[in-house]
């Protein structure tokens, strides 16, 4: 077992405001072992004045989103969606985001390459597939007069309606090895037939698959746009909502009475107005992202003003994952920068139920780190303007 020691640098611990009084730590067997110049090493890492901040987590990712135009991509192959998964993974590592939390799609076979090392890629909480009702966020018939799409499951999201189904679809996804469960309450950008507007799912079906997801020590994560949408989820126990641009001072009130998270993904609007119809984007899901787009800052400074914890996100699809480090840059013109990066971190680690395992630099937490030139808590361009020098994840080196 090989202990390292990476000194000189500037470090930052994913909590306080500025940097930590000391300036090395030592890594053993994927972990931080120590703070400081203590005990003996059998090598060390000079950093160079670097800042060192802990490895970045992308609460909102899709792994097996090879194409922007997700009713298509419901039509593909896992086996080809696991081949675009692997160069996507492997991407967002490179960026510094060692670990992500996949909204819908990642199966256990993913998450097995990835334990056992056979693909790089980020640490992976999975929600299995979505859940969605039928004419839902998560329903991809794109001809009204398809026959009912009752009970499908995609390769994103499963259709599936009734108390009792929704119960036995959470009981099989939480079996199947699901870290949280999404589910879709109001309508979506790429989905076909569904209105922003449109309130998903009853309170009786979200309920119970909350219970179930309680009932195994995990929670409840939703797609969610409007006030309403977002009320509705937080009142019957969701414990994370996604998105939520439309978010009003009122629901942003309850959300922080219920310790609610807000995971916002601005990034994913930029990104599909640049290039979204050059990837495949469809003309009415075009249409829907004026909807939402220009709120998405508008609902972070409520969140912030009523101290909700507010998370980092990206929703990216197909060939816009490179843009996910943009959500650095939206988010700063925002919130202050050590605030966004708290959001990255230590924020999307409690969210996870990893508090002091993740988003830390602090004994025992993975020893997940980004390396990056210049002052990121003053400025995040040192992030996404090509400050990113080296990633570690576990205590190893992969970039």
């Amino acid at each position: 077992m090989t202990r390292s020691r990476l000194r000189n640098a500037r470090i930052w611990n994913g909590v306080d405001d500025g940097y930590a009084p000391f300036t090395s730590i030592t890594v053993s067997d994927g972990r931080i072992a120590g703070i400081g110049d203590d005990g003996a090493v059998d090598e060390e890492v000079d950093l160079g004045g670097k800042a060192m901040l802990p490895g970045f987590i992308d609460a909102h990712f899709h792994a097996y989103a090879a194409l922007v135009d997700t009713p298509a991509l419901e039509q593909l192959p896992l086996s080809y969606l696991a081949h675009h998964a692997t160069r996507l993974m492997a991407d967002a590592l490179g960026r510094g985001f060692t670990t992500v939390r996949d909204a819908g799609g990642a199966d256990w076979g993913l998450a097995r390459a990835l334990a056992e090392g056979l693909i790089p890629g980020p640490r992976l909480f999975r929600s299995g597939r979505a859940l969605s009702q039928t004419g839902g966020h998560g329903d991809s018939r794109v001809h009204r007069g398809e026959p009912c799409s009752c009970g499908t499951i995609g390769n994103l999201s499963r259709v599936v309606d009734g108390v009792e189904a929704v119960r036995l679809a959470a009981r099989e996804t939480l079996a199947g090895g699901a870290d949280q469960i999404n589910i879709f309450v109001s309508g979506g950008i790429s989905s076909p037939t569904d209105p922003i507007a449109m309130r998903q799912y009853s309170g009786s079906e979200i309920r119970a698959i909350v219970a179930e997801a309680r009932g195994r020590q995990t929670y409840v994560m939703a797609h969610a746009y409007t006030a309403e949408a977002i009320i509705h989820a937080v009142r019957n126990g969701v414990r994370s909502i996604e998105h939520g641009n439309l978010l009003d001072e009122e629901t942003a009130a309850a959300m922080a009475r219920a310790g609610a998270f807000l995971v916002p993904t601005l990034v994913a609007y930029e990104a599909l107005t640049a290039e979204g119809k050059a990837f495949g984007l469809s003309e009415v899901s075009a249409a829907k992202i004026a909807d939402v787009a220009g709120r998405g800052a508008d609902a972070v400074r409520l969140a912030r003003a009523a101290g909700v914890a507010i998370g980092f996100g990206t929703d990216l699809l197909g060939g816009l994952h490179p843009w996910q480090l943009g959500e650095f840059r939206l988010r700063g013109a925002i919130d202050a920068p050590v605030d966004v990066l708290r959001s990255a971190t230590s924020v999307n680690a409690a969210l996870l139920n990893r508090t002091g395992e993740l988003g830390v630099i602090a004994p025992g937490a993975h020893a997940d780190f980004v390396v990056v030139d210049g002052d990121p808590l003053s400025d995040l361009a040192a992030i996404w303007d090509g400050g990113i020098k080296a990633v570690w994840q576990a205590g190893r080196r992969v970039r």
